[in-house]
């Protein structure tokens, strides 16, 4: 039996955020404990040159929904990238997860080899949709999620590789 492009895509990006929200909520605390104001840990980059945490949680939702949008051939939602506390990123999450859960299944399966073009920055791509969520939408979303966790893990935050892989992202077995 394989992986339809349904089960590769919606349930990974839902699973993706959602461990997202709770990095954010782990900053969250940590701002709370420490008496710091959100804004300096929403507006932390890792360089100079580097966009910022808000930046990455916005553009993490994105890829995830307009993906799942191009590959379902349906609009996406929009937002206005003003949030700046770590609770207006977190609904900004739970919108985007509420979106790609009402995306069904038959949208998206059996249109592996439908074309998508798409234009970022100044070139143009040209995807087979599975193409597009293997060597696009994926790695783009996986990116803005670990950079998030590295700027809040560079600022203190403690959190470790579990956080970022989520609770149930695997099962084990006690060894006896």
């Amino acid at each position: 039996m394989s992986l339809s492009l349904y089960e590769c895509s919606i349930p990974v990006f839902i699973h993706s955020l959602s461990n997202l929200n709770d990095l954010l909520e782990a900053g969250a605390q940590y701002v709370a404990e420490h008496g710091i104001e959100d804004e300096v840990l929403t507006g932390a980059r890792l360089f100079p040159n580097m966009l910022p945490l808000t930046k990455q949680v916005q553009i993490a939702c994105d890829i995830a929904k307009r993906g799942s949008a191009r590959m379902a051939s349906i609009e996406s939602p929009t937002d206005e990238d003003t949030e700046t506390t770590f609770d207006q990123l977190k609904a900004r999450i739970d919108r985007t997860k509420q979106f790609l859960a009402g995306i069904q299944a038959e949208a998206i399966n059996g249109t592996e080899d439908n074309t998508i073009t798409m234009q970022a920055g100044p070139n143009v791509y040209t995807f087979t949709n599975r193409d597009y969520l293997n060597s696009w939408a994926a790695p783009n979303l996986y990116f803005h999620v670990t950079t998030t966790y590295n700027i809040l893990r560079h600022n203190g935050v403690v959190i470790g590789k579990g956080d970022f892989l989520g609770a149930g992202a695997f099962k084990s077995t006690p060894v006896s």
